[in-house]
């Protein structure tokens, strides 16, 4: 039902998506503790970023940043409207995991958001054995974010 590809972010389709998401991303939190990357950010040679398409439709989006250490960031996951709650979240959330255990990660980090926006996305994180932890990297506490680490 679902196809994953590694996407180039340089589809239209792929790129309305991300835009999208941003606007979102705005529009539920303060702009200061909006961590979500644009598409120039997601081109970075770090980043691995991943589409999943039902037929010819962009449905979801995930990715991840590697950092030193054999860690990474989980980024950007965002699921279509039309789609959410037929666990398509779960499953790219496990496509990412599986790829950065392939490369040889043995830990991912995320951050998300803290509001009722938010729930649904750390239930899922939950579910899948991220556990909650101190900010990471350069963030810092914010009442706007929840932090979470999971050993792969």
């Amino acid at each position: 039902m679902w196809e994953f590809r590694d996407d180039d972010l340089t589809g239209a389709q792929t790129r309305a998506f991300v835009s999208d998401h941003l606007a979102q991303m705005h529009a539920q939190s303060p702009a200061e503790s909006v961590h979500a990357l644009d598409v120039d950010a997601l081109r970075s040679p770090e980043i691995r970023f991943v589409t999943a398409w039902r037929g010819d439709d962009v449905c979801g989006m995930g990715a991840y940043r590697r950092m030193p250490g054999h860690e990474a960031e989980v980024k950007s996951m965002r699921i279509a409207k039309a789609v959410r709650g037929l666990g398509l979240g779960r499953l790219l959330l496990r496509h990412l995991i599986d790829g950065a255990r392939s490369e040889g990660i043995g830990i991912l980090w995320l951050e998300t958001g803290s509001s009722a926006d938010f729930r649904a996305a750390r239930g899922l994180y939950l579910s899948e054995g991220f556990v909650r932890c101190d900010p990471f990297g350069s963030y810092r506490e914010d009442p706007e974010s929840v932090f979470f680490r999971r050993e792969i």
